[in-house]
């Protein structure tokens, strides 16, 4: 019986490790990344990576204090960073594409015939914050509405959970998210 009881302390000890240092599952609450992930996947947030973000990651964070939480709406947010601290961000070029550090930025993420944002900016983000968007730009809730909010849209990347690495549910959508 006492082994027994010491098995399960130790399984739960080590599950609650590997989530809180290795990887930890979230729920997509919404369309806001298709067609990259769909409403009610189940994703692994790679935590082992800190907060070293990248451009064009998709990542989990805590947006509590910058996103609107709306009733089933989590604090955790699955977002493609497309700037990071240093990076100059526009909206748009002629053809309608962001222009990032002055290049156009190839987004081949986007669904065909995917407008790129009616939102125009032209911002500088600051170190250790990011820009993020959701790849349905028609229906995401992300940095370019949030530009008269605290922090001016830009989440501070020490809110980064994890990179979002693996699709694990549903069967037949599992496998790994490239960037």
């Amino acid at each position: 019986m006492v082994a027994a009881a010491a098995c399960v302390v130790l399984l739960l000890v080590v599950a609650f490790g590997v989530r809180q240092f290795v990887a930890a599952p979230f729920r997509v609450p919404s369309g806001s990344m298709e067609p990259t992930l769909r409403s009610g996947d189940v994703i692994l947030a790679d935590r082992t990576g800190g907060t070293a973000v990248q451009r064009g990651e998709l990542v989990v964070f805590d947006g509590s204090g910058y996103f609107p939480k709306d009733g089933a709406i989590s604090r955790y947010w699955v977002k493609r960073v497309v700037a990071v601290g240093g990076d100059s961000i526009r909206c748009c070029d002629d053809g309608g594409h962001l222009v990032l550090n002055g290049e156009r930025l190839e987004e081949p993420y986007l669904a065909p015939g995917t407008d790129t944002t009616t939102v125009r900016f032209d911002l500088e983000v600051p170190e250790g914050r990011m820009f993020v968007l959701g790849d349905n730009r028609a229906d995401s809730t992300d940095s370019r509405f949030l530009l008269g909010s605290p922090g001016g849209g830009m989440i501070p990347t020490d809110r980064v959970i994890g990179e979002a690495s693996r699709i694990v549910w549903p069967l037949g959508r599992a496998g790994r998210l490239d960037r």
